[in-house]
């Protein structure tokens, strides 16, 4: 798992750089304006109406097709596929017909505070972007199919295509028309499942008609997959009341708050997404096979890897928070306003960096053994909290309110986490795990004071980017040096391995 990992870290963090481009071109072109709210929700609405389904697949999928390959064999799970991709193309039809009858309706659900041009511009733009959901369907239903076939780099990599064409989107919309926006939300879906053909077919997939709604697998998928829609709904509230509160505190607020999210989602794409990729299909197959010795071993590493990526990454966002935003968008449209805004939401979203990484690697174990009630009962008292503080915090804090309730919920809903698991398969480690995260907690915050200490002294030398940057990396060496002194079993691992490797290229 260390070596898939390792690897998916690399193309992610690529992959996510191009991706957080895009954002900062939006934010050059467009600023935290009505247009760019407009065409955040726009993106935003595909996406949660159709979550409910997607998390359903990535969720259900592997563990259904897994077992049916087990025990009666490839062909009959490949007939499985094909039956669900054409299900899913009749659901897409539905749904879609549905958004473009009732898309004013539906916008008003997702941005209340919308009115006049925003609201028209939303309208547009969501009408369009509602048929990517076609392709969204398959990317979702093909991936998880790559990665039970071992293949991890090609899902890894479609981010590549999606990024290219929204930022060519964007440029392009700016000097002609901005339904180019919407235009590009579509190809950039479709430019990803064309991606895919390629390896899917190398993995002896071949597309058959087959419509059996009846189908038993079928049932005993959706069966699985009930209490993971409940759990996205919960979640989809979540982002709902975000955005419709964030409407109405500021014009620019949802853009605001989306560029902090996107910043935030870039540190967990790459280390969270990457680890909890490569450890699902491990232990949905250990779960089957019985081997829970492996399956908390594997679930140790991986909660000790994301702590001790993630913890610096937070405490190096709050006290950058905005050196960071005027260095990433602090040009063009993007005005003093739009900074003071977006740094104070990222400085909020930064203290559950931690609680919302780990919730997602600790709900794995959970679906691995088909249990899919326990991370929804958890998330629905996530959702409770959320709204609640959501409504108490905006009023004191505005935009960074709506953040810092995210990560309060994130946080405890880790921690039902732990306890609900702990419970299920019994001990797994934590005491060392407990170690393991003092020590990075220690190494982090020395890193966090040497950066500040030497960002302090640069800026009088050097420009406040430059200094930033160096500064981050004094603080990144210092860290990983101090880690490696204190023993950490996890890190130790790790530097064996690459000694090893390393000695067998010398030789």
């Amino acid at each position: 798992m260390k070596k898939t990992a390792i690897l998916l870290i690399l193309i992610s963090i690529i992959s996510k750089v191009i991706g957080f481009g895009r954002e900062i071109i939006l934010a050059y072109f467009y600023g935290a304006s009505n247009i760019s709210d407009a065409y955040i929700i726009s993106m935003t609405i595909p996406t949660v109406v159709f979550a409910f389904i997607g998390s359903a697949i990535s969720t259900a999928f592997i563990p259904m097709y897994t077992k049916i390959e087990k025990h009666s064999g490839e062909g009959q799970a490949n007939s499985y596929t094909n039956n669900l991709v054409n299900l899913l193309m009749i659901v897409s039809t539905i749904i879609v017909f549905l958004g473009l009858i009732f898309t004013k309706q539906i916008v008003f659900i997702f941005a209340s505070g919308f009115e006049g041009e925003t609201l028209a511009l939303a309208i547009r733009f969501t009408r369009v972007s509602l048929l990517g959901i076609y392709f969204t369907s398959l990317v979702y239903v093909f991936n998880s199919f790559l990665q039970i076939k071992g293949n991890y780099v090609t899902p890894a990599l479609v981010g590549f295509p999606m990024n290219i064409i929204i930022v060519l989107s964007i440029i392009l919309s700016y000097y002609t028309s901005v339904i180019l926006l919407a235009v590009g939300v579509v190809l950039s879906v479709l430019a990803q499942f064309v991606f895919l053909i390629p390896s899917i077919y190398k993995k002896s997939f071949r597309y058959k008609k087959i419509i059996d709604v009846k189908n038993p697998q079928i049932k005993n998928m959706m069966y699985l997959a009930l209490p993971v829609i409940l759990g996205v709904a919960v979640n989809d509230i979540n982002v709902i009341v975000d955005r419709t509160i964030a409407s109405q505190l500021a014009t620019g607020g949802i853009s605001a708050l989306n560029y902090a999210q996107r910043l935030n989602g870039f540190v967990q794409g790459i280390i969270v997404v990457s680890i909890s990729t490569a450890m699902y299909p491990l232990i949905s197959k250990m779960a089957v096979e019985n081997n829970y010795k492996d399956l908390k071993k594997t679930l140790s590493e991986a909660i000790v890897g994301t702590s001790m990526l993630i913890m610096p990454c937070t405490l190096g966002a709050m006290i950058f928070s905005t050196p960071i935003i005027e260095t990433l968008f602090g040009r063009g449209a993007f005005d003093t306003q739009a900074i003071e805004m977006t740094s104070n939401a990222l400085f909020f979203y930064a203290l559950g960096m931690t609680g919302i990484g780990l919730r997602q690697i600790l709900s794995r174990p959970f679906y691995s053994m088909q249990d899919t009630k326990t991370p929804v009962i958890n998330a629905s008292i996530g959702m409770v909290i959320n709204i609640f503080l959501n409504i108490i915090l905006s009023r004191y804090l505005g935009i960074g309110g709506l953040a810092l309730a995210t990560s309060i919920s994130a946080t405890i809903t880790a921690l039902l986490l732990f306890i609900s698991l702990r419970r299920k398969i019994g001990p797994f480690g934590m005491k060392q795990i407990s170690i393991s995260f003092l020590k990075v907690l220690f190494a982090s915050m020395v890193m966090g004071l040497a950066s500040k200490v030497s960002f302090n002294h640069l800026e009088n030398i050097l420009t406040r980017n430059i200094s930033l940057f160096i500064a981050i990396g004094i603080g990144a060496i210092i860290y990983f040096v101090i880690l490696y002194f204190m023993k950490i079993e996890e890190v130790d691992v790790m530097i064996r391995a690459l000694k090893k490797k390393l000695g067998r290229r010398v030789a």
